[in-house]
């Protein structure tokens, strides 16, 4: 369990060089529209719906003689190249945006264009590597121990994110306060090339034999409805099948949006306002990672039992709206340790939040279609991450203009604390609303009418 584990410690790290490093390098070094850098990365989460494909492939046809170990590993291996040269597409765009400025010109559409394709390979081999990956975790468990790999599954993907946090201070602390483009552009370059060299290491070693030794694949019905069998048409059916589950997943996709609109400008909220190095804005994430590991802990040990479901999810959006104020707040003090202690806290919240949706959605699934109603959610999920990320490179970009249009003459970074207060605090109104939304779901009244419309509803699928 635990080498299976090293798998999502692994994702952890190169999540945290795409929205961690990546997004601050354009956004704020490399001048490029909050918009049009958040766009472009978020393209591959927009790849979630390939994840159908991928798992079915590895259902039905063995790759390097496994089903699911050949996907993960040359999925995994294709994660590291694209990433790269995703990073020498982002330096010919900062090229040309030296020479002409930022606008919109045909090279610079070009250079936008191909670094959203690089970004839509590296989403396909993101999908490639993780569903085969969500499989073997399902074809080496059992009820018994199902819960246990999810916990050290999601444990480890906070883990991957401080190690990734380590890894990049110690690639990116030889930079200088005020680092030459040439400087940069050396130090990321060798920082694309060895964090994702660990991650493919760790991704064979977490899974190599794994396959052959554990896997019940043979013995079990492949025609289970499992989260990689789920096609769009299918989950919109689910999603709107009675008014408790549309609901819910109204709740969900706000909430989605909420939570993570911050992440493709925390790092250049850091740089800008707080005039941090990239290697200190990185470290955001490990305090973020290491709140989310403490409130998983404490909403599943302490408040789920005591509080209940509703209620915990509930204080947990209470908590993160209060602590996306508070964020917006430390701006007016330009202090780095009051930010990483209010991204600490928000993370808490997160983790409690998480931690108590996940729960509640488990409650509001019907057991004879459980793996398609959460195959559902995650495929609703993963889409409403990558419009979170564009939204808020979106209201970054408004902002900014906005303030373009009131001031004469231009805006120093330390004074652009509006345009980033526009998007933690929508994202403060939206877990409001979340809150709202929950207030309307009834558990009882899914399962009691529920489990009816979702059988309708794919039976109707079925004809």
């Amino acid at each position: 369990m635990l080498r299976l584990g090293m798998f999502n410690m692994g994702l952890g790290i190169m999540s945290l060089l795409t929205l961690g490093v990546l997004n601050r390098v354009m956004i704020d070094e490399l001048r490029v529209p909050a918009l049009v850098a958040a766009g472009a990365i978020a393209v591959h989460q927009f790849m979630a719906p390939a994840r159908v494909w991928f798992g079915q492939l590895s259902d039905t046809r063995p790759l390097l003689g496994h089903h699911r170990s050949g996907y993960i590993w040359l999925g995994i291996i294709s994660m590291a190249v694209t990433a790269f040269l995703s990073v020498q597409v982002v330096w010919r765009l900062a090229a040309s945006i030296a020479e002409t400025g930022w606008q919109w010109s045909l090279t610079n559409i070009f250079w936008v264009g191909l670094l959203a394709l690089m970004f839509a390979l590296y989403g396909l081999a993101l999908s490639s590597t993780s569903t085969p990956y969500t499989a073997l975790l399902v074809d080496v468990s059992d009820e018994q121990t199902q819960s246990r790999l999810v916990g050290i599954g999601w444990s480890m993907l906070m883990v991957g994110i401080i190690a990734g946090v380590i890894i990049t201070v110690k690639v990116l602390d030889s930079l200088s306060d005020v680092p030459t483009l040439a400087q940069i552009q050396s130090s990321i370059n060798r920082l694309f090339i060895i964090a994702p060299a660990i991650v493919c290491g760790l991704a064979i070693f977490s899974t190599v034999g794994i396959e052959k030794k554990y896997s019940h694949l043979e013995q079990r019905s492949r025609a289970a409805n499992r989260e990689d069998q789920i096609t769009l048409g299918r989950a919109l059916r689910i999603l709107t099948a009675s008014r408790q589950t549309g609901l819910f997943f109204c709740f969900l996709l706000v909430l989605s949006l909420s939570l993570f609109m911050q992440d493709a400008v925390l790092e250049p909220y850091g740089g800008q306002i707080f005039g941090m190095k990239i290697a200190e804005t990185t470290q955001l994430n490990a305090y973020f990672g290491l709140g989310t590991l403490l409130g998983i802990i404490a909403a599943g040990f302490l408040l789920v039992p005591r509080l209940g479901k509703k209620r915990t999810v509930k204080l947990g959006c209470s908590a993160a709206a209060g602590c996306l104020v508070l964020l917006t707040l430390t701006g007016l003090t330009a202090q780095p340790p009051l930010l990483m202690g209010s991204v600490g806290l928000f993370g808490l919240a997160a983790g409690v939040l998480t931690t108590g949706s996940i729960v509640l959605m488990l409650d509001l699934t019907a057991a004879e279609t459980a793996g398609t109603f959460i195959g559902a959610w995650g495929l609703a999920q993963a889409m409403a991450r990558g419009g979170a990320t564009l939204l808020g490179g979106g209201l970054l970009t408004l902002g900014k203009r906005g303030m373009a249009l009131v001031t004469v003459g231009p805006i120093p970074e330390e004074q652009q604390l509006p345009a980033y207060a526009l998007v933690f605090l929508t994202q403060a109104v939206g877990m409001i609303i979340a809150i709202a939304l929950l207030s309307r779901v009834n558990i009882r009244e899914f399962q009691l009418n529920a489990k009816a419309a979702i059988t309708a509803a794919l039976e109707s699928d079925l004809d």
